[in-house]
């Protein structure tokens, strides 16, 4: 990577920057899950190689900043094994994955609060930044701090809900959680109700804005059919979490088999010289009944 990153190196290499290279490491992870969903072990190891190369390419432009090398990077990572693994390395004892658990975020918090003390001294050199660093200092504090919110927003719901039900936030069972479900549908119903000339029964949508099939929604009823929506989907992350689920897997799972089935029924389609557009939609529904029996063991 040096070599290619270097004068008479590569041209494409030598111009790339942290930001022109942030889509392909976001690539490279998703190359890395579907090559583990689908158990491709050969092709694991290509993915896995082109996802290491996302690190040495990191690293070595951070090198040529000045800022830290690929050393660096090893080392703390190693360092963080050992710290984190005290019941390995060290002498506190954890029998059970929920012990490991609780420890490793009790050391994660602790790391947290020396970082923040760390920082504590800067912090108060920049007198002019006083209250905008006071509302930060409580945002650093928070459990919450440190999921980002720049991954996928049901991997960000996980992880946010995760982080406050380990310090008792949650629901005693998971039968109060389709509670919670069914009284977010209500609530997304009765918005419904609320602007009844809107088409959003069956097929009646129509054409909707500029052709594109969506409803012409108001934009204040939008942002509350938005929320409420972006709720259902909070509830039925947390009932994942409950099942210790995935919700990011277990939707990609389902998208393949949605596009597995629906291809499946164009096939048919196609057979008779027609397309999904030109199918009444119960012969349409007829199909994806046959689709799934397909699919079903014999």
């Amino acid at each position: 990577m040096a070599r290619l990153r270097a004068p008479g190196g590569c041209p494409w290499d030598r111009e790339q920057t942290f930001d022109t290279i942030k889509p392909y490491t976001l690539e490279e992870t998703y190359e890395v899950l579907e090559a583990i969903d689908n158990r491709d072990w050969p092709e694991l190891t290509g993915e896995l190689g082109d996802l290491l190369l996302q690190v040495l390419f990191y690293s070595q432009m951070a090198s040529e900043e000045g800022h830290f090398s690929v050393d660096d990077v090893l080392d703390r990572l190693s360092n963080k094994l050992v710290d984190r693994h005290p019941h390995v390395f060290g002498d506190v004892k954890a029998d059970t994955p929920a012990e490991v658990l609780r420890n490793w975020e009790a050391l994660k918090a602790e790391e947290k609060k020396k970082r923040l003390a760390a920082g504590a001294g800067k912090k108060a050199e920049q007198a002019d930044d006083a209250q905008a660093d006071g509302v930060q200092g409580v945002a650093d504090q928070s459990v919450l701090a440190g999921v980002s919110s720049k991954m996928p927003a049901l991997m960000e719901s996980y992880k946010l809900s995760s982080r406050a039900a380990h310090v008792g936030f949650d629901w005693p069972e998971v039968e109060g959680l389709f509670a919670k479900l069914e009284e977010e549908t209500t609530e997304l119903r009765e918005e419904l109700k609320a602007v009844p000339m809107l088409p959003f029964k069956g097929r009646s949508l129509g054409k909707g804005i500029a052709g594109s099939g969506k409803p012409q929604v108001p934009p204040e009823l939008r942002e509350r059919l938005e929320d409420e929506v972006g709720d259902m989907f909070f509830v039925l992350v947390n009932i994942a979490r409950f099942l210790s689920l995935d919700p990011e897997s277990a939707l990609r799972k389902t998208n393949r088999k949605f596009k597995r089935r629906f291809q499946w029924m164009e096939e048919r389609l196609r057979a008779s010289g027609r397309a999904p557009q030109q199918a009444s939609m119960d012969e349409l529904g007829t199909l994806w009944q046959e689709a799934k029996q397909q699919e079903k063991p014999a």
